[in-house]
């Protein structure tokens, strides 16, 4: 085995089947001194199945500020470390981006290993072909907050990469239908890399009848992958007039919402005209 700097080595697992791991991910886990994680006895797993004998040290987000102290600390003695996720890549919708930033700050080196990825796996078997995507991770889980949420992000001219647990898909889907255009598709990737692996894409307002009709539907973590907003057609020349005298008074939230009730026209188009023309004022 080559010499291994005294470094920070952040490494991605697999997400479901335990041979996705990077031949450069295994080196460097039986050459650490330790192995920092979300949860010990899952990455013990993992690192039997490998033959490797390393100790463990739980890091979640309950305790990451006096792990991330202790793993400086131990960098200060030479030693080697790695921090990995229970599945995927850490500080991804995961633990660790906190310890990154203190052991950077500590002034020693962090090296990243890439490997398995949901969202980028999920994009990869979409076949969606807008040329842009954002990867927005898990919404927020009480109503009104992700309500907002998913209002804010429906003029973004990408793809919308989101994180969902089972418990709470359905309701996700059901506001994404309700707040997003009907033009757009979804896919929903579920399961990924394990034995029930379930991908499927459909128009959007198809999506809870797909998730109604069979249970197992709704099983699994999920990966969701909304297409970009259909091409937006120009407004007429009251709609903008109205448009632009609520916004002179009103936040845009407000200007839009008015604006769709005088003028009959789509809220999100409204909310995403109003927004150019606060970056833009005429």
């Amino acid at each position: 085995m080559p010499d291994m700097e005294n470094a920070l080595y952040v490494v991605a697992t697999p997400i479901g089947n335990l041979g996705d791991i990077t031949l450069r991910a295994l080196e460097i886990l039986r050459g650490v001194d330790l192995v920092a994680c979300e949860d010990t006895r899952h990455v013990r797993h993992l690192l039997d199945h490998h033959e490797i004998k390393v100790p463990t040290l739980a890091l979640h987000q309950h305790n990451e500020n006096e792990a991330a102290a202790k793993l400086i600390r131990l960098l200060g003695e030479g030693r080697r470390v790695a921090l990995v996720s229970d599945a995927g890549t850490p500080g991804v919708s995961d633990p660790g981006a906190r310890t990154v930033a203190a052991v950077r700050a500590a002034g020693f080196r962090v090296i990243p290993l890439p490997g398995p990825s949901a969202a980028i796996a999920a994009m990869s078997a979409s076949g969606l072909v807008d040329q842009r995507f954002l990867f927005v991770g898990f919404l927020p889980a009480k109503v009104g907050a992700r309500r907002t949420a998913i209002t804010e992000l429906a003029p973004v001219d990408a793809a919308l990469v989101f994180y969902e647990a089972p418990h709470r898909v359905l309701e996700t889907v059901a506001d994404l239908v309700e707040l997003l255009e009907p033009q757009r598709e979804i896919v929903i990737a579920r399961e990924l890399t394990k034995m029930f692996e379930q991908i499927e894409r459909m128009p959007l307002v198809a999506a809870p009848a797909w998730l109604a009709a069979d249970a197992n539907h709704q099983r699994g973590e999920f990966v969701l992958v909304v297409s970009a907003p259909p091409p937006r057609e120009g407004m007429d020349a009251e709609t903008e007039r109205v448009l632009a005298a609520l916004l002179a008074e009103l936040p845009v939230k407000q200007a839009a919402k008015l604006a769709a009730e005088i003028t009959g026209q789509p809220k999100n188009a409204l909310y995403a005209r109003a927004l150019q023309l606060k970056d833009s004022p005429v």
